[in-house]
């Protein structure tokens, strides 16, 4: 059995399939996802926001609390759990290629790449898509990128305080079309892992996409979607419109999220295409998650943070779609980030001890809950 996961960054659990709050947002390849497989309705991180949340996909064990001493020079910031995976916890990729198993990492997620961090471990093969936000990638002056930079701010231009925006329009400043879009590179690459990898079966692929995380910066024809007539300052950064902003700029600021929600659901398709090219629908499991939300004017606000750990920032995305079935199923028994690898590796009865519980028996009808509560954490 092969096993797919696609983790978004930054991507609302309330998007996906019928009658959620935001279900008006385009997204057809993953609501037929969902129709196809398991929804888990109250899922829920355990560290978060990106870091914590991936080591706690990859290791299934807890990282809150923070615990651990490892390694940090190097890193931006010092933050509690902003750091690698401690030596003593097995990644999901080291095990199950100690069994067999071709795993490989695509992701544009630069916080995993960083100096100290070690989240291709177990991976036999990685790509790193360069170019997301402030991943130092590619370097110039502030020549090069003014005309962007002016298109999304309002003048004069404070330098100081968009050097996130300067270092993420030096990235990307050579985009012709859709395609140079991160989320299309990304997924484009896993296609490609997929063509070469496919016949190194079983296989563990692990796509983590770090769109729709801000900045919102969606091709242009995906925002107007969302809101056709707007012609003013293109904001792509939660903020940056400033205390003065119009209820017309927030209003763009939403629609650009909406609209980066639906290039990477259509990134996404593009993936599902190849799975249907290499008929591989019939002996894979593919998992679709996510690290957290994002507040889309909740309590009148726009991002997120530690003093939000409302439900649109603390619930997380859970679809699983096995070969076997069932299709369209609701589950309603809490689960958490760190449920996945158990579940994973007891699918694949591969024995493990892990913080984690495996969540398929509330699929089976074997348990009613693996849990009465849940924790999540922010940093």
């Amino acid at each position: 059995m092969n096993i797919i996961v696609i983790c978004l960054d930054t991507m609302r659990a309330d998007i996906i399939g019928d009658g959620q709050r935001l279900s008006h947002v385009q997204t057809p390849n993953l609501d037929q996802l969902a129709r196809d497989g398991v929804v888990f309705d109250r899922a829920f991180g355990e560290g978060q926001p990106t870091l914590q949340a991936r080591r706690s996909f990859f290791t299934g064990m807890r990282c809150f609390p923070w615990r651990f001493n490892v390694d940090r020079r190097g890193l931006w910031h010092h933050a509690a759990g902003w750091h690698g995976i401690p030596p003593t916890q097995d990644t999901i990729a080291e095990i199950l290629v100690q069994r067999g198993y071709y795993t490989g990492l695509v992701a544009d997620t630069h916080h995993m790449f960083k100096p100290a961090m070690n989240y291709c471990r177990g991976f036999c093969s990685w790509d790193f898509v360069r170019g997301q936000v402030d991943d130092h990638w590619r370097g110039g002056t502030r020549e090069m990128v003014e005309p962007l930079i002016a298109q999304v701010v309002r003048q004069p231009i404070d330098w100081e305080r968009h050097l996130v925006m300067f270092q993420y329009f030096l990235n990307n400043r050579d985009r012709q079309s859709d395609d140079d879009y991160l989320p299309a590179r990304v997924f484009d690459a896993a296609g490609r892992w997929l063509d070469d990898n496919c016949m190194n079966g079983p296989f563990f692929l692990w796509v983590d996409g770090f769109d729709p995380h801000d900045p919102w910066d969606p091709p242009s024809h995906y925002a107007a979607r969302y809101q056709p007539d707007y012609e003013g300052i293109n904001f792509i950064w939660p903020g940056t419109q400033g205390p003065e902003g119009t209820e017309d700029e927030v209003q763009h600021l939403c629609a650009n999220y909406f609209g980066e929600v639906n290039f990477v659901d259509h990134c996404i398709g593009r993936l599902f295409e190849k799975l249907d090219k290499l008929k591989l629908w019939d002996d894979t499991v593919v998992v679709f998650t996510s690290d957290h939300g994002t507040q889309i004017l909740d309590h009148g606000r726009l991002g997120k943070g530690p003093g939000d750990l409302h439900p649109y920032n603390t619930r997380i995305n859970m679809v699983v779609r096995h070969p076997d079935g069932p299709r369209g199923e609701h589950v309603q028994g809490f689960v958490q980030a760190h449920d996945l690898p158990a579940t994973l590796l007891t699918m694949l009865d591969v024995p493990a001890e892990l913080d984690g519980r495996d969540f398929w028996p509330l699929v089976t009808g074997e348990a009613e809950s693996i849990r009465d509560h849940v924790l999540p954490s922010w940093q």
